[in-house]
């Protein structure tokens, strides 16, 4: 794939935001050495908290995720699209990476590890309870403390715009007090929806950067403190004035290096509707007050110089897979936390799928966890994959997804006859089950070659080459996400109720390509 589809890398000097243009949602940061690493937002999709990899904060690789299975593991058996790992904070302290964040509907948990790679701990849950989210520690190095701050889901707790903090113990496993409100943002005219903070020591003041006003339209807030425990004062550093980039908030500070020539850099999401949250770079300067002054003169840059660090190569994170031994790369997920025999291995390349027996898998993707995805891009461009249908249970089915909200498939069904069609099928987002978008087709040797072309607002041409060239196939279909997340491309195979196993698909050559 050209790097280009979803780096912000001009090759010039420059970059153009955002520099991760897919929903790598809720971002933060944090420098060790030469290092930048980022981890993300992965909600119900296994595995989770994704770690991408940078040495100028332009050009990202992802390297791995942190969270092998989701936990409560018995409670993402099924897929929970919204829910799971919401708006983590990464940290390095005492020779190792810390992960801290919010489950709306358990607590919040933290792992370490002492490489980014792993292996990473068990989750830990430093805090039980409903709605607590959006978790960030600091150790503080002047006084030897430990600190975390949360925000609340109004869904799960009842309460939001309110900012909680506690003192922690240094090895980050249990909490020192009942905490104590922080920020209450019902008290600051104007604001509401505080959330996502990002705690940080810096100039004899604790900072908490945190945004408010809502995804997609919000700010982003600085307070400050010469306490912990406050009180805080606050101003507006990053909002979006007269640019086209709607809701510039929530992300994390980093800092280049340790000496005088160190720059001040800060990461952030944009929410696009079914693309999800693209992530933006913004210069970051302090003001003759102390104060962060962040883009330019607060409103988001949307081409800027790069940090004045060492040249790297144009990269992104990975979308093509030839699935080499059967193996899936780092840029898929599941739907849930997976189960063996999903996918199995063998001597070639192509991903080997299992058609799971299930209700849902023929009916209703959404509900299914044997769905493989990754992430939808944001720009125009063409996925293409092939498939071959090698299983002979009548009803199987296989095929190449754009999943949401409302979602649709196109891929191959075995038939009673034990013919294999292509067969294109969609469900609205009010629908419990989906329906035809276009008649079938025979598919004669049981392959095909699957394609979706995306346009801007991520409108949806589905196609398939059986070998006369590829034929469109139904309408137009407007990709849609869920409430927190973006839209997601998926394979899957599957198999109505039944007993014994059901056979396979074979996917091979996944491409997405700038169209």
């Amino acid at each position: 794939m050209n790097p280009q589809l979803t780096t912000g890398d001009l090759g010039d000097g420059t970059y153009r935001n955002p520099v991760l243009a897919a929903d790598w949602s809720d971002p933060d940061v944090v420098r060790v050495g030469d290092d930048f690493y980022l981890t993300a937002s992965s909600f119900g999709r296994a595995p989770g908290l994704p770690l991408l990899h940078s040495r100028d904060l332009v050009n990202w690789t992802l390297v791995g995720h942190a969270l092998p299975r989701l936990e409560p593991a018995e409670a993402f058996a099924t897929p929970r699209h919204d829910c799971g790992v919401w708006a983590p904070s990464i940290r390095h302290h005492a020779g190792r990476f810390w992960i801290f964040w919010g489950d709306p509907d358990h607590g919040i948990y933290q792992i370490n590890s002492r490489s980014i790679r792993g292996p990473w701990s068990t989750p830990h849950l430093i805090k039980a309870g409903k709605g607590l989210i959006d978790a960030c520690p600091l150790w503080d190095e002047e006084s030897g403390e430990a600190f975390l701050v949360h925000a609340y889901a109004k869904s799960r707790a009842g309460i939001k715009n309110r900012l909680t903090g506690h003192r922690m113990s240094p090895d980050g496993r249990e909490l020192l007090d009942e905490g104590k409100l922080l920020i209450d943002g019902d008290e600051i005219p104007g604001w509401f929806t505080l959330e996502g903070p990002k705690l940080y020591r810096h100039d004899g003041w604790y900072w908490i950067l945190a945004p408010a006003g809502g995804v997609e339209t919000g700010w982003q807030g600085a307070f400050r403190s010469r306490s912990f425990f406050g009180p805080y004062e606050e101003r507006v550093v990053l909002e979006q004035g007269d640019t086209d980039v709607n809701g510039p908030h929530q992300g994390g500070w980093v800092r280049t290096g340790a000496g005088p020539d160190a720059e001040d850099w800060f990461l952030h999401f944009q929410q696009l509707g079914p693309y999800g949250r693209v992530v933006h770079l913004q210069p970051m300067r302090w003001d003759a007050s102390g104060w962060p002054v962040l883009g330019h003169h607060g409103a988001p840059v949307r081409v800027h110089r790069k940090p004045a660090l060492p040249v790297q190569p144009v990269t992104a994170p990975a979308t093509d897979d030839d699935f080499p031994g059967g193996r899936y790369g780092r840029q898929w997920q599941w739907t849930a936390n997976s189960r063996e025999g999903w996918a199995s291995s063998h001597a070639g390349d192509g991903l080997r799928l299992a058609c799971v027996r299930s209700a849902d898998g023929v009916s209703d993707l959404r509900r299914v966890p044997h769905l493989l995805t990754q992430r939808l891009p944001l720009l125009p461009s063409r996925v293409e994959v092939g498939l071959r249908l090698t299983s002979t249970t009548p009803g199987a089915r296989a095929g190449l997804a754009v999943l949401g909200d409302a979602y649709t498939w196109i891929g191959l069904e075995r038939g009673e006859d034990g013919t294999a069609q292509v067969v294109h099928r969609f469900a609205e987002g009010v629908a419990d089950t989906e329906r035809d978008a276009a008649r079938p087709r025979p598919a004669p040797d049981g392959t095909a070659r699957l394609r979706v072309d995306l346009t801007d607002g991520a409108r949806c041409r589905l196609s398939a080459d059986t070998g006369d060239g590829f034929l469109p196939s139904g309408q137009v279909f407007a990709a849609t996400p869920w409430r927190w997340v973006g839209a997601l491309l998926g394979l899957f195979a599957a198999a109505p109720p039944g007993q014994g196993p059901a056979g396979t698909a074979l996917f091979t050559h996944f491409r997405i390509t700038t169209a």
